[in-house]
């Protein structure tokens, strides 16, 4: 499958001339298949159960392939490993500052903030990024734990913690 035929040969995202070689191809069907924003060592650890000779350092060569692309993003989350996200399109995300769980966040796009910003500066504005933060459901249910709070003020920089 490496001449781009096979998984994803119909696939009108990709331009002509890219090649999608088998192994490109199953990194992004197993990105879009996932909802947790992975790190590229979690993709690899699922890529190997379909592709077991597939080395780490193809995985990110993939996955940064994939990014020029504009068909995934990566996300560099603050204190954290890379993060891959198989949605193309700009949309925010909520972490938990404790266990680093990553989810897209349900809400729109604020859609003039750019433009507004653009009129206010000198900056030629090109994009934003915006990180919601937070605790996750498992992660808010064990806080009553005075070492789970303790971890939890040190990531979140020993900043008092709303309840």
């Amino acid at each position: 499958m490496s001449s781009g035929q096979g998984l994803y040969k119909n696939d009108s995202t990709l331009p002509r001339s890219h090649r999608m070689t088998r192994q490109c191809g199953v990194i992004l069907k197993e990105l879009r298949r996932e909802n947790s924003h992975p790190s590229a060592d979690e993709l690899y650890d699922k890529v190997r159960r379909i592709l077991p000779r597939i080395s780490l350092a193809t995985v990110y060569r993939n996955l940064e392939k994939l990014c020029d692309l504009g068909l995934i993003q990566k996300h560099e989350f603050s204190g954290t490993s890379n993060r891959f996200d198989g949605v193309p399109e700009q949309h925010y995300h909520i972490r938990c500052t404790c266990c680093d769980r990553v989810e897209d966040a349900p809400v729109e796009m604020f859609q003039n903030i750019e433009k507004q910003l653009s009129q206010a500066t000198t900056f030629k504005v090109i994009g934003h990024r915006l990180e919601f933060v937070g605790l996750c459901p498992a992660c808010s249910d064990h806080m009553v734990s005075p070492g789970l709070e303790k971890l939890y003020r040190k990531k979140a920089g020993n900043k008092q913690i709303s309840t």
